[in-house]
């Protein structure tokens, strides 16, 4: 019997091409900046490969122990980032089959779209970019550093030369902005991928449109993930009553995450089926603002979350300021060189300064590590806030 494994990947895209909408994205057009030949002689289709990757990095490894919104909280129920990453990948693909669109390119971006968050989530980003600009390497978007992490600083500063349309849809995920409507921004290349990063990084640019449906669907369903979850995190921690929940968006979208999450969804691919963008309808679009603005309210910027944000401030400080003195002392028994930077290519060592490699460092450290790295005289100011 003669067996070409070839054969298999290119029955698997002639099943794409009979199956999925003419508007979504064939994994035989998989672009990515480095060519290699033993993918293109595979069986392997180019998505799917990105997303055992992002699987295999160490960064997402570290999702393990990464805040989502609450953090030095004693209750093993509350939402960690590894967890939203999977959520984010399930809804998304949810959509995405309805739509008829690429499962595999939504769930590598899915995966990977949050690797380049640092210890203590947002707040933790709000401490680091200050740093980082004031060290005059622009501002930190943990959008930006996801692509460094998995284009550039995996494998020892090799990366893992993903798919432009893979990296393209982690850099704009932006589930924090309010979108009723996301169209594709198409012809994108990976020179325009680079210019992009700097111009977020200088702030001369805030948010960045994907240029595939499938990565539109990824930022829709990123806050469709955390919205409502985010709420029975909030009640089950004292936070928030159910009842508090603005009247306006439980009479459209209901009071329970299970609620929330099936009727975002409903309305996304209904709104969206047959069309050349990924949309909300108006009304639901509104409900969903409504709701996000009273999260802002009364969770993310509840003070009562916030009773560590002096000491966390602090270590981030402390942090940055060491491990910029041990690389400019060349002190090879410091964790940076030994923890970060050894073996590292010299590509990466060459082409980067002092403060951009502390901000990966720094970056790339889940919350426990990042406080057993802090003097005891800091740690011991850390309290729990639930």
């Amino acid at each position: 019997m003669n067996f070409n494994l070839e054969s298999l990947k290119q029955g698997l895209d002639d099943r794409e091409q009979g199956h999925l909408s003419s508007l979504s994205t064939m994994s035989k057009n998989g672009n990515r900046r480095n060519q290699e030949t033993h993918l293109d002689k595979g069986y392997r289709q180019a998505f799917s490969v990105d997303v055992d990757r992002i699987l295999h990095s160490l960064a997402y490894t570290r999702y393990i122990d990464k805040t989502q919104v609450f953090y030095l909280v004693k209750n093993d129920h509350v939402t960690h980032r590894v967890l939203h990453v999977q959520i984010v990948s399930k809804v998304a693909r949810t959509i995405g089959r309805f739509l008829r669109l690429n499962e595999d390119l939504i769930e590598a971006i899915a995966l990977g779209h949050d690797i380049g968050h640092v210890p203590f989530g947002h707040e933790g980003e709000t401490y680091l970019s200050g740093l980082c600009k004031t060290a005059g390497i622009g501002n930190f978007r943990h959008n930006v550093q996801s692509i460094r992490f998995l284009d550039q600083l995996e494998k020892k500063g090799r990366g893992w030369n993903l798919c432009l349309q893979t990296l393209d849809g982690i850099l704009c995920h932006d589930g924090e902005t309010h979108s009723q409507k996301l169209e594709p921004e198409k012809n994108r290349t990976f020179e325009i991928l680079d210019q992009n990063i700097k111009e977020l990084t200088t702030g001369s640019l805030h948010t960045v449109i994907p240029m595939t449906l499938e990565g539109c669907v990824v930022r829709m369903a990123d806050t469709i993930s955390y919205i409502g979850r985010d709420i029975e995190d909030g009640i089950r921690l004292g936070l928030i009553a159910r009842n508090d929940l603005p009247e306006n968006a439980v009479a459209l979208l209901g009071e329970t995450n299970g609620t929330i999450v099936y009727k975002l969804v409903t309305d996304l691919i209904a709104t969206s089926y047959g069309n050349p963008y990924i949309a909300f309808s108006p009304e639901i679009s509104n409900a969903l603002k409504s709701l996000k603005a009273f999260n802002y309210k009364n969770i993310y910027l509840n003070q009562r979350i916030k009773k560590n944000s002096k000491t966390i401030e602090e270590m981030f400080q402390y942090l940055f300021e060491t491990s910029l003195e041990d690389l400019s002392n060349k002190n090879r028994s410091s964790l940076i060189y030994s923890n970060f930077l050894e073996d590292m290519s010299e590509t990466y060592l060459e082409s980067n300064s002092h403060p951009e490699i502390v901000r990966d460092f720094i970056a790339g450290m889940t919350d426990r590590y990042f406080i057993e790295l802090c003097p005891e005289n800091m740690r011991s100011k850390l309290r729990y806030t639930f």
